[in-house]
């Protein structure tokens, strides 16, 4: 199977008065672009998110993965844990990531995608309720929906959440909030996996489920 020649850069994209790192993964011409939302201390350079972005990235999407805080902003949340959960703060981000986009000759008019993982589920469902008209999908992996209550009934684009099976606490909550969700949705459970899927094939069937779904819903009509 012939692969897509791709090529990655290092970019910043403004965002108030901070510029976000960022990694912008594309070929010549793909289907649509997700955006990584990273949170609990995720980043760019996360070696989960590079190896499902890499899948996605052979299945003719585009990917931006972006830091979401600033060095020393990571710095703080690290030592008490506070900004993964600023919701607000993540989202506004995420929206300026999205924007940005919405900019590019070349990605500019393609559908967009948010995979959103941890808390970062919760930044990526708000950010795709305040720009309906560009993302079309979200993926949440191991996420925290319930983190965004107020976003849940005004989402409007198909939501996949994926769920460990030893992961109890978070299965509950996905349950919860797929119950307050009004757009077109799944949840899938992955089998013996615990929140991180570190478990033996767990990482991949994140991916296989994610590629699934963005080509399904970013797919051209």
């Amino acid at each position: 199977m012939a692969y897509p020649t791709i090529q990655e850069q290092e970019i910043t994209i403004p965002a108030g008065a901070i510029e976000l790192k960022a990694s912008l993964t594309q070929a010549d011409d793909v289907q649509g672009v997700v955006v990584f939302a990273h949170g609990s201390g995720g980043s760019r350079t996360s070696p989960r998110h590079r190896a499902v972005a890499n899948h996605l990235q052979k299945a003719g999407l585009a990917t931006l993965l972006v830091d979401l805080f600033s060095a020393a902003e990571e710095c703080s949340d690290a030592q008490n844990g506070r900004l993964r959960f600023a919701i607000p703060l993540l989202t506004g981000r995420l929206v300026a990531a999205i924007d940005w986009l919405g900019g590019q000759p070349q990605l500019g008019q393609r559908p967009v995608g948010l995979f959103g993982a941890s808390t970062g589920a919760a930044a990526a469902l708000s950010a795709a309720a305040l720009r309906s008209r560009s993302v079309r999908a979200v993926v949440c992996p191991g996420g925290r929906p319930d983190l965004a209550p107020g976003a849940l009934s005004l989402v409007r684009c198909p939501v996949l959440m994926i769920v460990g099976g030893r992961d109890r606490f978070v299965l509950q909550r996905n349950r919860d909030a797929a119950s307050q969700l009004l757009a077109p949705q799944a949840l899938e459970v992955v089998r013996g996996a615990s929140h991180l899927f570190e478990e033996p094939g767990s990482l991949e069937e994140v991916a296989n489920l994610s590629r699934t779904w963005f080509q399904r819903h970013l797919g051209r009509h």
